[in-house]
């Protein structure tokens, strides 16, 4: 809207009795400020600005503090008491043109301290006012001369100037008019006019300001840019502007000082300020509220709550109050997952994905908000928050609110991540193993409270440590969830998973017999640094879990020595058997379900006959060998004595060669056992009508650095020479991958006579560095000439040195051997009686020869070869 003010008017005289009361009214004001104010006293004019004296002046005079000019060309000058000046908008017969053009020469130039502009002034004026005498007493031509001639030009330039302005801008109607339009809720435009045109004023505003910030300013016509400042919350607003506009000048009056009897002087109108105001319409506002967030806690543990913590703003006005009361603004948190990676920031989340739950929050000022954590993590996985603002759920409240608001999908601040918990599930790589073994384990991980997460796309490494323990006792483990204190941890591996999957660990040596479990850990500690916050928690998998266990069995020996070596037809052989290995509890064990029962029997059988030694070899084929008999004893370490009773007899029938073969089948705590067809401890012979003299050796097999070691050979034939002899030589130790060599011995045993078939010994010797000793025995006839020799490098004639000894279990106490049966041994058929009688007077002396000399050796061996020879037969026997 706008308004437009003008300039005082003068009204119509009043009626006769309004002017009768008005003037009873007047003179009592008069009675009355008589009695408080001093009449404002009347002063005599003096010569002003301009040319002249009192006698012949051109210019202005000044009274009551301003300057004034001569109206009336006939009259006496204003040199009595000059009264204040009142405003009259008319006078005499001027028109309302000439009263402007008067007012606005005097208003421009009425004030001046330029004489030659003052001067100017009261020429216009008598020109105007009193047009007829300035006229009749010739003009301009003839008032210019009471200036002087040096500065008429001036004075005459200022006259026509003064005339060609009061032409163009004197106005007698004055105003100023705004009015205010909007482009949108706060900016708009102010747009002023004025008569005339050149007008100015100052423009205050209230609810805006100009584009520079200020609130005023001295504008003339024309429009405006300004902007709306509403106050902090109202729902709505108003500008509003006014203007005050100088009217010095401007309008069609003079303000007029009289003087009783002389000239009048004018002087430019007082009119009140030009002034206008305008108003916008009410404006209805809106705010826009925008949430940021942030998560709480970057990492929650699956079933703990997720929290958001928002931060509020107004990015247009500000929070709207309705009387007093903030505008309440419903919100609404959406937590998208779980993902198994961080996902990508978007605009929006991508169709199809998992949504946790929503959660409400009103919202009622800018500020700090949390969530009502009413959402709890089920699983590991990436969780991202996504809040909005719906206007439509907004009801009443809707129209305070600019338009809704959604916040982006995928922002790294508002993703809270639940660690996910890596275990694994193993399977021990080899049931049964042996020590020395290097066995592995197959791990089978996965994340067991959900997806195994991913840090930038890839799967998150996770370490998982493998211990191998060795579990005490004998027997399998109990699973349970500690490892006992007194398992023994024989190696650990790690495994680095890069995701789910199937592993396999790296290998680890199995020293020793027994059980051996896997405990496999996932610890916080051990992963990267920057790994450890994605892991839920330590895990640890159960101490003996039967498929994440080994079997080192046990490995056996058994060693045996028939009694006899030549058992005539009909004869009974003998045999003494030690076994150590077996855990001290075989055969005990019955079995747990996973791991088998033990074996309970030993098997010996006695193959034979064969025609030849030759025959009897590492490789014989057993299985359509010739069987004299088959004999069992317990499946446990200690000393066995077979072939004395019905239930064991060992009687050969026929003439040849046989030998006892022990097997134990092995069982899920001891490894199998055969004893080689080769040995010649486990042979017996019963002669036929001829046997060719042969020998056949077998050395002591492995031996330490330092330990001592031998050679045996079992001398057979049917007829050994008077006066024959063994010499053992030693050759080494050489590089085991170089061909064997025998030319220089380091050891040369003593000649050994050799008096009949049996068993006889080299000899200890031992060397000091590890390595391959080859033996060579040669048997010699009385004349040194060579019966029978073996082969450098033969595999039965080989001793392998080590650096480390290796273990020997210990040796069961040997029991005194048990008395043999009281019938005699039945001789073979065809021989003459003193031949059988003379035969059988020589095999028990052979018999007897060969036990004593195998007591002795048995003997020699225990004593440490110390060189007790003296020992008693009677001593000997009791062994």
């Amino acid at each position: 809207m706008s308004t437009a003010l003008e300039p005082v008017q003068v009204g119509r005289p009043p009626g006769r009795a309004a002017s009768r009361y008005a003037a009873i009214l007047t003179i009592l004001l008069m009675l009355i400020s008589g009695l408080f104010f001093a009449p404002a006293p009347a002063q005599a004019a003096t010569l002003g600005v301009g040319y002249g004296n009192e006698d012949l002046w051109l210019g202005s005079f000044s009274s009551h503090g301003r300057q004034a000019y001569c109206m009336d060309l006939d009259a006496l000058p204003p040199y009595g008491s000059t009264q204040h000046p009142e405003l009259k908008t008319t006078l005499d017969s001027l028109s309302e043109t000439e009263l402007a053009r008067l007012n606005y020469v005097m208003g421009r130039w009425g004030e001046s301290s330029d004489p030659n502009i003052t001067a100017a002034v009261q020429m216009y004026v008598w020109d105007v006012a009193d047009h007829g005498n300035y006229a009749g007493r010739g003009g301009d031509a003839h008032f210019l001369t009471r200036v002087p001639a040096s500065v008429q030009g001036t004075v005459v330039a200022n006259l026509n100037a003064m005339r060609d302005a009061a032409a163009a801008n004197a106005v007698a109607n004055p105003s100023v008019s705004m009015s205010i339009s909007m482009s949108d809720q706060y900016h708009g435009q102010l747009t002023i006019t004025a008569n005339p045109a050149s007008a100015t004023g100052t423009v205050t505003l209230a609810g805006a300001t100009f584009t520079d910030g200020s609130t005023s300013a001295t504008l003339g016509a024309g429009t405006h840019e300004i902007v709306g400042t509403p106050p902090e919350g109202a729902p709505d607003y108003q500008i509003t502007a006014s203007i005050k506009a100088p009217a010095v000048g401007y309008g069609a009056g003079v303000d007029l000082f009289y003087t009783p009897g002389e000239q009048r002087i004018l002087g430019t109108a007082s009119f009140e300020p030009l002034s206008a105001q305008a108003s916008s319409p009410v404006i209805a506002l809106d705010f826009q509220p925008v949430i940021e967030t942030v998560v709480d806690a970057k990492f929650v543990q699956a079933g703990d709550t997720f929290a958001d913590k928002l931060a509020v703003s107004v990015t247009k006005h500000s929070w709207i109050k309705v009387d007093g009361t903030p505008v309440p603004v419903l919100s609404e948190g959406t937590l998208y997952g779980p993902f198994d990676a961080q996902p990508a920031e978007a605009n929006a989340p991508p169709e199809g994905a998992p949504v946790l739950g929503t959660e409400s929050l009103t919202l009622t000022h800018p500020g700090s908000y949390v969530s009502p954590g009413t959402l709890t993590a089920p699983e590991s996985g990436f969780y991202t928050w996504v809040w909005k603002i719906d206007t439509t759920k907004q009801g009443a409240n809707a129209k305070y609110l600019t338009d809704s608001f959604t916040d982006k999908f995928g922002r790294v601040a508002e993703t809270s991540i639940t660690p996910f918990q890596p275990e694994a599930v193993s399977k021990a790589n080899g049931r049964l193993v042996q020590p020395g073994d290097r066995v592995t384990d197959t791990i089978t991980v996965s994340s067991t409270n959900g997806a195994w997460l991913k840090h930038n796309d890839e799967p998150i490494p996770v370490v998982f440590e493998g211990t191998a323990y060795q579990v005490p006792g004998t027997l399998p483990p109990v699973q349970g969830a500690e490892v006992p204190a007194d398992a023994v941890p024989i190696g650990t591996v790690s495994v680095t998973a890069t995701g789910p999957g199937v592993y396999e660990s790296p290998e680890v040596v199995l020293p020793d017999a027994g059980f051996v479990t896997w405990v496999w850990q996932v610890k916080q500690a051990s992963q990267p640094e920057w790994v450890r916050p994605y892991i839920a928690a330590d895990w640890q998998d159960e101490y003996g879990i039967n498929i994440e266990s080994h079997s080192v069995r046990w490995p056996l020996t058994i060693t045996s020595e028939v009694r006899e070596y030549n058992v005539h037809q009909g004869g009974r052989a003998f045999d003494r058997i030690t076994v150590t290995g077996f855990p001290d509890n075989h055969p005990d064990f019955a079995g747990d379900g996973y791991w088998v029962p033990d074996e309970q029997e030993i098997e010996h059988t006695v193959y034979g006959p064969f025609q030849t030694d030759a025959e009897l070899t590492d490789d014989l084929d057993l299985s359509d060998a010739p069987v004299l008999t088959r004999i069992t004893t317990p499946a446990k370490n200690g000393v066995y004595d077979i072939g004395y009773t019905d239930e064991d007899r060992i009687q050969p029938t026929e003439a040849g060669f046989y030998v006892i073969v022990t097997r134990f089948a092995g069982d899920d705590r001891v490894q199998p056992f055969t004893s080689s067809p080769a040995d010649i401890w486990e042979r017996f012979y019963v002669p036929g009508d001829e046997q060719p003299v042969s020998v056949v050796t077998q050395a002591t097999p492995v031996a330490g650095v330092g330990e001592e070691f031998d050679d045996a050979a079992l001398v057979q034939g049917s007829k050994i020479p008077d006066g024959a002899y063994l010499v053992f030589r030693a050759y080494g130790p050489h590089d085991p991958d170089a061909e064997p060599v025998c030319e220089v011995p380091f050891f040369t045993s003593k000649k050994i006579a050799v008096t009949q078939a049996g068993i006889y010994r080299s000899g200890k010797t031992s060397v000091d560095r590890a390595g391959h000793v080859y033996w060579v025995e040669t048997l010699y006839d009385a004349t040194g000439k060579v019966i029978a020799e073996g082969k450098c490098g033969a595999p039965g004639e080989t001793t392998v040195v080590t650096e480390t000894p290796p273990e020997v279990p210990p040796v069961p106490e040997q029991p005194e051997l048990p008395e043999k049966p009281s019938e005699l041994a039945t001789t073979g058929g065809g021989f003459p009686w003193l031949i059988a009688a003379g035969g059988l007077v020589a095999l028990l002396a052979a018999v007897v020869t060969l036990w004593f000399g195998r007591r002795l050796a048995l003997h020699r061996e225990r004593g440490g070869d110390s060189g007790e020879e003296d020992a008693g037969i009677e001593e000997l026997m009791n062994q």
